[in-house]
């Protein structure tokens, strides 16, 4: 695959001077000559290119954290700051350049050029790129309103930092293999509750309901949501009912910096089961959860390099004779 992006190579020009010398034979000498330069080829509107690039935070908690990358050697270097939702993509042969079409819109296929699939981006990303040539480096910064938005006003909710829930929980039998995959719906059995972390106990059960009582001792931790909460008061009242308060041991300097999770047994949020915990208020007793993707609402920073330039049919600067698709 030609690189679109070179420069064009220098012509040697060879003068061939014989110097004849009584019993000295013939030498060559040889003059190299640069020739005249061509323009570099730079991205243009309409351009298909592909890039490696590294995505970290301009903005908000988790500034200076990369969020993704193309390059193996970045998603793998575990000294490198990571952001909440990084996910590594497991192995170097998943880590390739991006195929980017520079423009605001593609096929739903996106373009095909010399095997490589080339797709839209984010506005700040392909507008970023323009004037660009081959193997050199930029950093684009993105605001919101180019980049993926600021999210969804109905993806946030509020959710309490103590709070109460009752010691025994009365389910259908029909949903209780899903809420309690490792329990058993027979009177007397016990088994650890997959949410809390704690000991539960099957009181009893027919062909339609199980009721199931949650034994935790006092001061136990529990991450019901992926973060630390504290059980901080049981009541207990006859016939087995009470109640189990749970403290969050989360603190306000924490906000925007840590990662909860629905349980299983959940139904998602914005079609999403994470959400990051943006703002924490003891005096109010309340946390927001915000299941809006991470990178929404953030100023973005691509390091982005261009590999390949295929110019597109209406590409007027650079070198002639480049090709396009």
């Amino acid at each position: 695959m030609a690189q679109k992006y070179s420069y064009w190579p220098l012509a040697i020009f060879m003068a061939i001077v014989i110097v004849a010398a009584s019993g000295a034979g013939a030498y060559l000498y040889y003059h190299s000559k640069l020739s005249p330069t061509q323009p570099l080829l730079s991205v243009e509107l309409g351009d298909n290119v592909t890039v490696n690039y590294i995505g970290y935070f301009g903005s908000g908690p988790q500034t200076g954290a990369i969020f993704d990358t193309s390059l193996w050697s970045i998603a793998n270097n575990s000294n490198l700051k990571k952001s909440l939702e990084f996910t590594n993509r497991g192995s170097q042969a998943a880590y390739t350049p991006l195929g980017v079409y520079v423009g605001p819109t593609a096929p739903s296929g996106g373009y095909v050029v010399h095997n490589t699939t080339f797709n839209t981006v984010v506005t700040g990303f392909w507008k970023g790129m323009l004037g660009m040539t081959g193997n050199v480096s930029r950093s684009i910064s993105i605001p919101p309103s180019l980049g993926y938005g600021n999210g969804q006003a109905g993806c946030y909710r509020s959710s309490p930092l103590v709070y109460t829930i009752p010691a025994t929980n009365v389910i259908a039998l029909s949903t209780f293999q899903t809420q309690y995959p490792n329990g058993t719906a027979t009177a007397g059995s016990q088994f650890t509750d997959p949410q809390y972390g704690w000991t539960d106990f099957v009181l009893s059960a027919n062909a339609s309901w199980v009721v199931v009582q949650y034994h935790p001792t006092p001061g136990q931790l529990s991450s019901p949501y992926g973060y630390p909460e504290q059980v901080t008061n049981i009541s207990t009242a006859s016939g087995g009912a009470g109640t189990i308060t749970l403290t969050s041991l989360l603190a306000p300097s924490q906000a925007g910096l840590v990662l909860g999770k629905l349980p299983a047994s959940a139904s998602t949020i914005c079609s999403a089961n994470k959400f990051i915990v943006s703002s924490i208020n003891p005096a109010t007793n309340t946390q927001v959860w915000n299941f809006n993707a991470e990178v929404m609402g953030q100023t973005l920073v691509f390091v982005v390099t261009v590999l390949n330039i295929y110019p597109g049919p209406n590409h007027t600067g650079g070198s002639s004779g480049s090709g396009g698709y």
